[in-house]
């Protein structure tokens, strides 16, 4: 097996003040994880337990004006709860997951449903906790059922506006609403400088902006509690 000398992502965070990693290189690592998850996603497979602990740190060098400097790569690993996506056969609700269940959706703690939106939820968990530095729910007793009321870990307030767009697509309570991992990586939060995310900014401060969407999330979430 391939030797990862910079451990895990886990163990690579405890180097850094408070955990908390800079962050270019938190969108940097974000990109890599998107790609093996297209790719994993591609071969019809969910990896249902992505998690600082399952990543790996491959530390390099790379020739950049005039000197080398560090650069690192990061590669998905332990696929022991792998699953076929839309495999639904392994659920019973005396055992309604098999990760490790502050990384997991809601709908996968529910019934057991197994997508791709799962392991874009357990990254946005990964991404929150490269910002912070904390497991996500750090901020409260967590219980499963606050999980299967699609409630999201609790941002920052620092965190940038375009992390914060980020981060809501992937804790978005419907499965199909996150997307996939090729569309994510069209987001502005891999490009700073889009001019409609300026336009955006012009409207609404950051707060502003993210509070409407939260605001939007939940109404469209009433609405199909009343069909």
């Amino acid at each position: 097996m391939e030797y990862a000398t910079g451990g895990s992502l886990n163990n690579f965070m405890d180097r850094f003040n408070d955990r908390k990693l800079p962050d270019p290189m938190i969108r940097r690592f974000t990109r890599m994880l998107l790609e093996g998850l297209a790719t994993i996603h591609r071969y019809g497979y969910v990896h249902y337990d992505i998690k600082p602990e399952n990543i790996l740190v491959f530390p390099g060098s790379v020739y950049k004006e005039g000197a080398w400097r560090y650069s690192y790569k990061l590669k998905i690993s332990d696929f022991g709860l792998s699953k076929r996506d839309g495999d639904t056969k392994w659920w019973h609700p005396l055992k309604s997951y098999a990760g490790t269940r502050i990384y997991m959706s809601p709908e996968s703690i529910s019934h057991g449903e197994i997508g791709k939106g799962l392991d874009l939820w357990s990254l946005g968990c990964v991404v929150l906790e490269m910002y912070t530095g904390k497991r996500p729910w750090w901020h409260t007793n967590y219980e499963l059922e606050d999980l299967m009321k699609c409630y999201e870990p609790l941002f920052p307030p620092n965190l940038p506006c375009d992390a914060k767009l980020f981060l809501m697509t992937c804790f978005a309570p419907e499965p199909d609403e996150r997307k996939d991992a090729l569309t994510l990586l069209r987001q502005s939060f891999f490009r700073r400088d889009v001019n409609k995310l300026t336009k955006l900014l012009k409207v609404y401060n950051c707060n502003d902006f993210t509070l409407e969407l939260k605001k939007l999330r939940q109404m469209l979430s009433e609405i199909r509690s009343m069909r």
